[in-house]
């Protein structure tokens, strides 16, 4: 008898994990590794385009549409694909990582839309990336129920009828999934992005086809319409490779790149037959800024984080200009995160919070969004009233065409139009919420309530960016009556009390038991590293367990 063929891809360095079986099957991995020969070696190219891109900026501390796409800027003939039923109606869309409880709570939500999230709101265990997709495959099936171990409350699914539709958002580009190895190929880890669009794909584009709905995604990270292109030949591979009809996907891209920003029409044009709508993000936007413009001076050093709200004009120019790009395109335009975390202890704090997270709806439903982002079920009803006081029962408002918009390349990255500084409150802020977001991310989880707001990793990488900057750009802070310079030393003194603060507040053995000297210790390497690392997340990968 002849050997058995060797297995297409190679799982290694982990544990089994139940019902893993029914996800990562032969089929599954034989897609999955066709995926990863064909368009990996683009993904590379790609990447490296990026890093010349970043060199580009660091010498001309400037940027501005292409070109090159200008004929396409410049044809009005061409619209992306009409809405599937399903996703014609986004007026509130919910965010969370895929485990059991938040796959149900989600899906009761309220909320027209649920982005399932195996990306930043999803550390990447093996378990959260292989449970998870059981997780999605059972909520399909209706084979999923949850009973909390500590309160004994049951969760379950209300009527198919009343359930969000799910956009799942796959990893970007730049991670590995290391427990996927190539074993016949090139013998190289697979990408995340390709692993987590595989999985889902393979598995539940027809369950979804005999749900009603279709494989629908939210595409993050992306920095130009190349890789925009990219994702439409794996879209078009996955389809004909697996019998889907072509035009099943639907794809809303997160711009929530700086470059991104000057190519969205040209990102809509390369995905025309499968877009859906793009997305405007805020904290991986101005990371995206600061790691870009990095070496740009005085006039790119962003001030405390909080105080960049969407109302500054540079952050206004780039949410008007997504508006426009979209109606003009026929796709949805959907706003950014309500990140708050209701209290269960002080009404007076949600009382302030509920009043701007309804200013904040209310101001994107009157600019032309046709729905936004939330973090919690409590925050659905807020942003639902915004909406429906705009749309009433029409289900988006693409015929507002906002022809009065008119953005230059410049007011995009007119950082110091906004009049505020760096703080030294807002220091102590980075490195608080740094410290603690790490030491979650490294047990395992991606969401985190932390001060009453949901914050993923975008959070860490803002923060430590914002310190990086100042302390590169010399900036001076006032404390306790006097000016202080931002200096490696002072981000480290910040950090020692902040572990210290930690350590009494949660005991010997509750500190003992967490990563929390590991979290100090990898936030002040990226965060005072001469070298800027492009992700947090890569050298953090390299520590996470499991």
């Amino acid at each position: 008898m002849s050997a058995p063929a060797p297995s297409p891809l190679a799982i290694v360095d982990a544990e089994p994990l139940p019902r893993q079986d029914e996800v990562l099957t032969p089929a599954a991995l034989a897609f999955v590794a066709e995926l990863h020969r064909r368009f990996t070696p683009r993904r590379d190219e790609l990447l490296a385009r990026r890093a010349e891109r970043r060199a580009e900026i660091a010498r001309t501390s400037t940027l501005d549409f292409l070109p090159e796409t200008a004929a396409i800027r410049a044809d009005d003939s061409w619209k992306v694909a009409p809405s599937p039923a399903a996703l014609d109606d986004r007026r509130v869309e919910i965010t969370g990582p895929t485990d059991r409880k938040m796959t149900i709570n989600a899906l009761n939500s309220g909320a027209k839309i649920w982005l399932a999230d195996f990306e930043d709101a999803s550390a990447p265990t093996w378990e959260n990336v292989v449970l998870g997709q059981v997780n999605m495959a059972d909520a399909y099936t209706r084979n999923i129920d949850f009973t909390d171990e500590r309160t004994g409350k049951s969760y379950a699914l209300r009527p198919n009828e009343e359930l969000a539709t799910v956009v799942m958002r796959p990893r970007g580009w730049h991670l590995d999934e290391r427990h996927l190895v190539d074993s016949v190929g090139d013998g190289r880890a697979v990408p995340g992005a390709l692993v987590d669009f595989g999985l889902y794909f393979f598995h539940n584009a027809q369950r979804l086809l005999d749900l009603g709905k279709g494989p629908y995604f939210y595409l993050p990270k992306t920095e130009s319409h190349l890789e925009a292109r990219l994702w439409n030949e794996v879209f078009v591979f996955a389809q004909d490779h697996l019998g889907i009809p072509q035009g099943t996907v639907r794809a809303t891209v997160l711009i929530e790149t700086i470059t991104a920003a000057y190519e969205m029409e040209e990102i809509l044009y390369e995905l025309r037959d499968h877009a859906s709508g793009l997305n405007a993000g805020r904290w991986d936007y101005l990371f995206s800024i600061v790691k870009n413009f990095r070496d740009g001076g005085a006039k790119f050093v962003l001030p405390d984080r909080n105080a960049v709200t969407m109302t500054a004009p540079f952050m206004r120019a780039y949410t008007e200009l997504l508006v426009r790009t979209c109606h003009k395109r026929g796709a949805h335009a959907i706003g950014g995160m309500a990140a708050f975390i209701p209290s269960r202890r002080d009404e007076e704090v949600n009382k302030v919070a509920f009043e701007k997270v309804k200013a904040d709806k209310d101001r994107e439903a009157n600019d032309g969004f046709d729905g936004s982002w939330v973090a919690h079920p409590d925050l659905v009803p807020i942003a639902m009233a915004s909406f429906d006081a705009v749309l009433g029962d029409k289900p988006h408002q693409k015929d507002r065409l906002r022809d009065d918009v008119d953005v230059k390349a410049g007011d995009l990255i007119a950082v110091d139009s906004l009049d505020a500084r760096p703080t030294y409150a807002g220091l102590v802020n980075a490195v608080q919420v740094g410290i603690r977001y790490i030491e979650a991310w490294l047990r395992g989880l991606g969401a985190v309530a932390i001060f009453n707001l949901m914050e993923d990793a975008a959070t860490a990488e803002i923060s430590r960016s914002q310190i990086w900057q100042w302390i590169n750009a010399g900036v001076e802070f006032e404390r306790d009556g006097q000016t202080v310079k931002a200096t490696p030393e002072l981000a480290r003194e910040v950090a020692a009390e902040e572990l210290a603060n930690l350590r009494a507040e949660l005991g010997e053995e509750a500190f003992a038991a967490g990563h929390w000297q590991q979290a100090h210790d990898l936030l002040l390497e990226v965060s005072l590293d001469e070298d800027y690392v492009d992700f947090l997340t890569l050298p953090a990968y390299e520590q996470l367990k499991g």
